[in-house]
């Protein structure tokens, strides 16, 4: 893709996230086919280590409880019911894409049905990359629902596959990961495609 036009990151709705997020929905967001693909596409992957789930809410996609699971969110609420959970971390990366950890602190990161959201995509990619070991993984996930209001317009604009090469998009300008993958996921209703990059070991 070309340089993102102009507006491509506005929304509908700019006032701030934090009292869109506000009241807890503890409902889920994609059908049970697509939660299965994600999870079994998170195992294929490796997910058992220090993992970090961005813009998380109280579940967790993942096949089974890591090592070490950090949630980051904007509801409280939502992120303290997640059962896997380690470690809860409020943080709204649309106000400050800097995420609050160390270099190197994680073995994975993944983004379930989020990506759609950031207003700074490259930042938090970036960012994404410091924090991951060499050799780390970061895999997002997203179908065609979401919050239309809270979605960038660039998003909203495209179909499924120009928003696979969106994504992949991210993880190149970010210059923090060898090339994106990207997979249709063949979950049976909602639809499931995951675009996922590993940071450099050498």
């Amino acid at each position: 893709m070309n340089d993102f036009p102009d507006g491509f990151f506005d929304r509908a709705d700019p006032a701030d996230d934090r009292e869109f997020y506000l009241p807890p929905r503890f409902v889920q967001h994609i059908d049970e086919g697509a939660i299965a693909a994600a999870s079994a596409f998170y195992d294929e992957i490796g997910t058992t280590g220090r993992v970090l789930d961005l813009m998380s809410s109280w579940v967790s996609h993942l096949p089974r409880r890591p090592e070490h699971l950090t949630v980051l969110g904007m509801n409280r609420a939502e992120l303290a019911a997640n059962e896997m959970a380690h470690e809860a971390v409020r943080h709204d990366l649309n106000a400050d894409p800097v995420l609050p950890f160390a270099d190197a602190a994680f073995d994975a990161c993944v983004c379930t049905v989020s990506v759609d959201y950031l207003t700074d995509p490259v930042a938090v990619f970036a960012e994404v990359g410091r924090v991951l070991v060499p050799g780390g993984v970061f895999a997002t996930t997203f179908s065609n629902r979401c919050f239309p209001t809270k979605a960038v317009r660039g998003w909203l604009a495209s179909d499924d596959r120009t928003r696979v090469a969106i994504v992949g998009e991210y993880f190149r300008r970010s210059g923090a990961f060898d090339t994106p993958v990207a997979r249709d996921c063949g979950a049976p209703g909602d639809p499931l495609y995951a675009v996922w990059a590993r940071t450099p070991t050498g």
